[in-house]
């Protein structure tokens, strides 16, 4: 690992500049390491540690529910069913979702009060969606378009892992 989110100053750089720092990263951490649970779990604070969000993991497809996977943060719901809160709803309509209020979702799971916006990107392998990313923050409308890009391209790296 290369440390360049060490010797990095994230608070002085644009969003833009830290997904491009993240998806470097993420490619270093991934390199020559085989380990799922590793690199997943690397890619999760990896995440947190770039953008400094309240929540970031991942819920992994098993039959009609997500379960919960590697994250970094406060203890999370651990399954989700198909349709249900922000996840299950990404999950069943194969799309990233944005929410800028979580409170004015229909639905909502809230694992934390502290979570105040969220966006969940599905994850696809072979046009089916196997696993979602959850991303939380206690910030209202923290995130937008250029996060939905981003965090989709960063997904991509992650499907031999899961």
């Amino acid at each position: 690992m290369s440390g360049n989110l060490l010797n990095t100053s994230l608070l002085s750089i644009s969003k833009s500049e830290k997904y491009t720092i993240a998806h470097q990263q993420l490619q270093e951490l991934l390199n020559g390491e085989s380990d799922s649970i590793a690199n997943l779990g690397n890619a999760m604070a990896l995440l947190k540690q770039t953008f400094s969000w309240w929540w970031v993991g991942l819920y992994r497809v098993e039959g009609e529910e997500l379960c919960l996977g590697p994250f970094q943060g406060p203890v999370a719901c651990t399954r989700i069913a198909y349709g249900k809160g922000v996840c299950g709803s990404a999950w069943k309509q194969a799309q990233t979702l944005i929410v800028p209020n979580v409170h004015e979702f229909p639905g909502h799971i809230a694992c934390s009060a502290e979570s105040q916006s969220e966006i969940v990107v599905p994850i696809f392998n072979n046009d089916q969606v196997i696993a979602v990313l959850d991303v939380d923050s206690e910030n209202l409308d923290q995130f937008d378009a250029e996060d939905a890009r981003e965090l989709e391209i960063f997904c991509a790296s992650l499907v031999p892992y899961l």
